[in-house]
């Protein structure tokens, strides 16, 4: 009787979590799953989305999971948003992973810890219409000018964009 009232009263918190973490905030939010292997030198990937609203901000946000085989206390990708106009502005970004013990940043209970890092802040897409966001990343062992082939411990990344209230 006590095991039951226990679950009940777990899946009673559950539901009322997700109930109010749901937003209307969120435009887009895609994960893609990367290989056991590693996320690979060069391989983009690629999230499309539609933009039909031209007036309000938003806020746009590389999404990483890692987990503790993530060898590097930063991270550096190269990214591309493809207009619908095919105007394409590229950008070389540089995140923050670890803190300066070595303690991964993000959240996460697990060995797997999750960070939504700002890609563009309080953007308005000019022109309505199907867009392509590309992410590769761009980590290189010191002295080396070939990017790491396999770019261990990254086990998904995503793209998301969310309305500015």
């Amino acid at each position: 009787m006590i095991i039951l009232k226990r679950n009940s009263f777990s899946i009673l918190l559950l539901s009322l979590f997700l109930m109010f973490s749901c937003s209307d905030k969120i435009d887009f939010n895609q994960y893609k799953s990367i290989n056991a292997e590693g996320w690979k030198a060069n391989k983009k990937e690629s999230f499309k989305f539609d933009i039909k609203d031209t007036l309000s901000t938003k806020n746009l946000f590389i999404n990483i999971r890692n987990n503790n085989k993530y060898e590097f206390s930063n991270l550096y990708v190269i990214t591309e948003l493809v207009f619908p106009n095919e105007t394409v502005v590229v950008d070389t970004l540089q995140y923050e992973m670890a803190d300066e013990t070595g303690k991964f940043l993000g959240v996460g209970f697990t060995g797997i810890k999750e960070n939504k890092l700002f890609y563009k802040k309080n953007k308005v897409f000019p022109i309505s219409g199907k867009y392509i966001f590309n992410v590769r990343h761009a980590m290189r062992k010191n002295g080396d000018i070939h990017p790491i082939e396999f770019l261990k411990g990254i086990q998904d990344v995503g793209f998301s964009i969310e309305k500015v209230k």
